[in-house]
């Protein structure tokens, strides 16, 4: 072992397992090493809690990620790339308080006159409690603004008319504006925009996120060129949607020949937010076609304790496009109160965000699912998962309003 805890092996072992993991975050507007420092920190815990090594170094070449040695029963040499579209989730963010409340009422509208609403809450509450709290938070921060306003309007009566009314109007903009600076505790602008941007062309992809999965499958592209036994695409939250998007026209575009293993590890799905718009028939079609490709195996995790996923809802049959050979996803469970000590899920199970990126931390009683064996540890995910049977509790029936694909 080096200095770095890295444990080379000997000289004559068998060469290790090489694995290239590309990593999509969903709607986020942090920097990539936010990612980095959260694999370093949570993959020496599993590491500890497990009984395995894993060392951490920088990545040479090419986009933003880490290099990852691993011993978990073999050694294991992998390269993780996140798929960077923070620059775009950045740019859907400038508007101000007058935009996001118009932002607001288009994203209500598109989901009350689609019907998708009332099809999303009979699918699962939690999310929906999650998107109805910004849409519920900006009303009754615009009804304290007025009636902060009115307050002061009567307090000034009087002084001349147009003075009491500049006070009244300084006073609701003061109070909006302040609301919106506290929104890094709230995240009542930041969810608005999330949603916002989702719905920005009613389930299409926006154009400049349509070229940038482009750009995300022509980097997978060439990793199936590079001789590894596997790349693995992991996509989270909104990152899932896209990542479907993107191995769908990968495998369209054909590949080549003595290619690695190819993996989809979907995480804290909330496809059904999209895919039950009236204009996600791109999406839609891309589901159908994932669904039945063998040149995938696509496992997707979620929990009932994440509120802000639409958890084992198969993301292929709620939307309604199942094709009769359907060979995927495999729907699994997280199992927080499982897989968590009875103090560790207690301190999170009202931490509703935190729960939410579970999935790619450190677990007290990790099952079949470990996030740092699965994307640094020499065992495929076909392999792993090989004859696992899916939760008995995921859910199958189509709900969306719309199932039309192109």
């Amino acid at each position: 072992m080096d200095a770095t805890g890295e444990d080379h092996g000997d000289r004559d072992s068998p060469a290790p397992f090489r694995r290239l993991v590309f990593y999509i975050p969903g709607y986020d507007p942090f920097p990539a090493r936010r990612y980095r420092e959260i694999y370093r920190r949570e993959g020496a815990a599993q590491a500890a809690v497990s009984g395995y090594r894993l060392a951490i170094r920088p990545r040479a070449g090419s986009g933003y990620g880490w290099h990852v040695s691993a011993v978990i029963g073999r050694p294991a040499e992998t390269e993780i790339e996140v798929l960077v579209w923070s620059d775009l989730v950045k740019g859907s963010m400038q508007p101000g308080v007058a935009g996001t409340y118009a932002l607001l009422v288009r994203t209500a509208w598109l989901y009350l006159a689609s019907g998708a609403l009332r099809r999303l809450v009979g699918l699962r509450k939690g999310p929906m409690i999650a998107a109805l709290y910004p849409a519920v938070a900006l009303i009754l921060q615009a009804l304290l603004a007025l009636g902060l306003a009115w307050g002061m309007l009567r307090l000034a009566a009087p002084l001349p008319w147009g003075l009491g009314w500049g006070l009244a109007a300084l006073v609701a903009v003061g109070v909006l504006e302040g609301f919106r600076q506290l929104d890094r505790y709230l995240l009542v602008y930041y969810l608005m925009q999330d949603y916002g941007y989702a719905t920005a062309e009613r389930g299409a992809w926006p154009p400049d996120l349509a070229a940038r999965l482009d750009h995300f499958r022509a980097r997978l592209h060439g990793a199936m060129l590079s001789g590894v036994d596997e790349v693995l695409l992991v996509g989270h939250s909104s990152g899932v949607q896209l990542g479907v998007t993107v191995l769908a026209d990968l495998i369209r575009q054909g590949l080549p020949p003595g290619a690695p293993a190819l993996g989809f590890l979907s995480l804290g799905q909330a496809v059904p937010m999209v895919s039950f718009l009236p204009r996600a028939t791109r999406l839609r079609g891309d589901l159908a076609f994932l669904s039945a490709a063998s040149q995938v195996t696509w496992v997707d995790v979620s929990a009932p304790g994440d509120g802000c996923s639409y958890a084992l809802c198969d993301p292929v049959a709620v939307t309604g496009v199942a094709p009769p050979d359907r060979r995927w996803p495999l729907v699994l469970s997280a199992a927080f109160s499982q897989t968590l000590r009875p103090e560790t899920w207690k301190a999170l199970k009202r931490r509703y965000f935190r729960l939410h990126f579970q999935y790619i931390h450190a677990f007290d009683r990790p099952g079949d699912y470990d996030y740092f064996a699965i994307t640094a540890g020499p065992v495929t995910l076909a392999d792993r998962f090989r004859g696992r049977a899916a939760s008995a509790s995921r859910i199958t029936r189509a709900c969306s309003p719309y199932r039309d694909i192109a």
